[in-house]
């Protein structure tokens, strides 16, 4: 993804655990103690309070795509001017450009979508490692949890555009491409910029996973693969207008956005 991927050399460690360490932990009380209210049926309000302010907060949102990628990346390299450009596109289609918040490709989605004057958007995440927002952020949030923040990148996309990264780019490709592959979103376009970078992870795919029956041929049709942003951005276009097509069909409008 983006910041998930670990802290970059510069950033100094936060005090303590993240809201998200504390969650997955392990309560320590003696063997026999009498129950207690346990920090996590408090920690339940807190979580719903972090799903309200998002789905308010980007409830009056165009319809968005976003933008994954590294953290590391930086402004020399060519990915990040591909990324900057693609957002300048998208806003042009007529899309929210929405990202992580933090540097490196976000960074560059984030400033393409600000010199285009179109939505903005920077979800960000509390790590363990301080991690500002970029400046090319229009409508911030920060989220202390990650499965909320995967769920309004999901929820207020019609479709992912995923550069190079590492585990945290992984991570939001392979829960998108399991959230297609179930059916839990349809017509949901997850387009691979930079086929170079991708082109190992698409051949163990096609070669291992697909030939060993861990997953279909067609499974590999779940995404596109390209260099090219123009061809990116189509890709998401005619999704759009397929949703569309549906929604008129089905005799729904749609004020807002979120799926179709």
């Amino acid at each position: 993804m983006d910041d998930a991927e670990g802290a970059r050399s510069s950033g100094p460690r936060r005090p303590g655990a993240t809201e998200d360490e504390r969650l997955f932990s392990l309560p320590l009380a003696p063997p026999h103690a009498p129950p207690t209210p346990t920090p996590d049926t408090w920690r339940v309000l807190r979580i719903l309070g972090e799903f309200v302010e998002g789905f308010d907060t980007l409830a009056d949102l165009p319809p968005g795509v976003t933008v994954f990628g590294s953290a590391r990346t930086r402004a020399e390299e060519a990915t990040f001017a591909a990324a900057t450009q693609t957002a300048r596109l998208l806003v042009r289609a007529g899309f929210a450009v929405i990202t992580g918040g933090g540097p490196g490709i976000m960074e560059a989605a984030n400033k393409g979508a600000q010199e285009e004057d179109g939505e903005s958007v920077g979800l960000n995440i509390e790590l363990p490692f301080e991690q500002g927002t970029n400046p090319y952020v229009d409508t911030a949030m920060h989220f202390r949890y990650f499965f909320v923040r995967k769920t309004m990148f999901v929820k207020y996309s019609v479709g992912f555009i995923v550069f190079p990264g590492g585990y945290g780019t992984l991570d939001e490709l392979f829960e998108a491409l399991t959230l297609i592959q179930t059916g839990k979103i349809k017509h949901f376009p997850v387009v691979l910029f930079g086929t170079a970078y991708w082109r190992g992870l698409v051949s163990w795919l096609r070669e291992t996973a697909a030939a060993q029956h861990k997953i279909d041929a067609k499974d590999l049709d779940i995404f596109t693969l390209t260099d090219d942003p123009a061809e990116a951005v189509a890709c998401v276009t005619r999704a759009r207008e397929t949703l569309r097509a549906i929604a008129e069909k089905n005799g729904k409008t749609r004020s807002g956005h979120g799926l179709w």
